[in-house]
């Protein structure tokens, strides 16, 4: 089973996303957006541009 997007309204109005793996678990949660158009640009975005997203290991 693959992953999924849960989209929905947060109490002050705006759309937001999580990213979910198959085991239910959130990996991902997005900002808040305006517009249901806009968060689901946000989650079009994670789709087309995470498969090939560089691991980098930061120092702090």
């Amino acid at each position: 089973m693959a992953g999924k997007f849960e989209l929905w309204t947060d109490k002050g109005g705006d759309w937001r996303f999580n990213l979910k793996a198959s085991n239910g678990q959130v990996i991902a949660t997005s900002q808040g957006y305006s517009s249901k158009a806009s968060a689901l640009n946000g989650i079009d975005s994670v789709k087309n541009n995470a498969p090939g997203a560089e691991v980098v290991e930061i120092e702090k």
